[in-house]
């Protein structure tokens, strides 16, 4: 039908039933896009018709943006301490006058690590799943939970994972990563505003050892 643009009476008699199907889809996914529809998200459509590698490849560049973006966040909070800034390093120096580094890689997507007697304490290994769409949300746990395991077997002693949690059940993705100590929304982190934002801030700045006025936490400074 496609190939050659034709309609025997069979797919004819089938077609409505075809589209009924395909606009609840549709409209299934327009109400998962977070924050809103845009025109990238338009123009991007017609990559569904190609097959699944490169919705893969977009998945892949959804996760590192949200990547990127949340390293963004971090450094809103932990600004006023930081010592070295480079693209994929962050490095603080704590109350304690010891250096904390933060840092941007894979399996974990960050790693916080301070510096102890010469040693690196690994702090907290934290995942992060930029996807919104909730059929993968299960997928997606799995996948933190495999890096967090890797984490864990480095020396890891925190697991955060950073995941949309908008329609989903949480419960079902503890069970999916059962290695996580906490969730964390991956919208409320990329818009800086929210009850998750706030404790995700709370965390950071204990985790990291720098004083509660060191740290900044915009949804309460608004």
């Amino acid at each position: 039908m496609e190939a050659n643009g034709t309609l025997n009476d069979r797919q004819r008699e089938l077609l409505p039933v075809f589209c009924r199907a395909m606009c609840a889809a549709l409209a299934d996914m327009v109400r998962q896009i977070s924050p809103t529809v845009t025109a990238r998200d338009v123009q991007e459509l017609p990559l569904l018709t190609l097959g699944s590698f490169f919705q893969g490849a977009n998945n892949v560049l959804i996760g590192k943006q949200a990547t990127a973006d949340v390293f963004l966040s971090i450094k809103e909070i932990i600004r006023r301490s930081l010592r070295e800034h480079k693209p994929n390093r962050m490095v603080i120096k704590n109350a304690a006058g010891r250096r904390v580094t933060l840092t941007l890689g894979s399996d974990p997507d960050i790693r916080i690590e301070e510096e102890f007697a010469e040693q690196l304490r690994k702090k907290v290994a934290i995942e992060i799943k930029g996807g919104t769409d909730r059929s993968n949300a299960h997928n997606r746990a799995g996948e933190a939970e495999k890096s967090h395991q890797k984490a864990r077997n480095e020396g890891f002693r925190d697991f955060w994972t950073i995941i949309a949690k908008k329609g989903v059940d949480v419960g079902k993705l503890r069970a999916e990563s059962p290695t996580t100590t906490s969730w964390f929304d991956v919208a409320q982190i990329l818009g800086r505003r929210g009850d998750d934002w706030d404790e995700f801030c709370s965390r950071l700045i204990e985790v990291v050892g720098i004083p509660a006025g060191k740290g900044r936490t915009p949804n309460k400074a608004r």
